[in-house]
């Protein structure tokens, strides 16, 4: 199998994740950007451990981990983006520009 596929399509997965990183307004999407992002270095990963041919298997092993903290960071990115929508009532990126409540929205 040569390598040059899988590598050549994780480039494309990470780039149109750094692409939506950049270019998206909306929390969700972005962290679902940054999902795309953590999924392309998982293809690499195992691309690159069935092309070594590790006894190990440490790409894999790599991957699970990868993959647990996607899981963790989805869990917390979306309760972070409820609670925004929740206190703010929107959750466009750009217009979060400040941590803390105004009088408004102490309420």
């Amino acid at each position: 199998m040569s390598v040059a596929y899988p590598v050549v399509f994780s480039a494309l997965l990470f780039s149109v994740g750094v692409y939506g990183v950049l270019a998206r307004r909306n929390a969700i999407l972005v962290l679902m950007s940054v999902e795309l992002m953590l999924n392309a270095v998982n293809l690499n990963l195992v691309a690159f451990d069935v092309w070594l041919r590790d006894a190990l298997h440490g790409g894999q092993v790599l991957t699970l981990f990868t993959i647990v903290v996607a899981a963790a960071e989805v869990g917390l990115g979306l309760a972070i983006v409820l609670l925004l929508y929740r206190n703010r009532q929107n959750i466009d990126v750009d217009r979060q520009d400040t941590l803390r409540e105004t009088k408004q929205e102490a309420r």
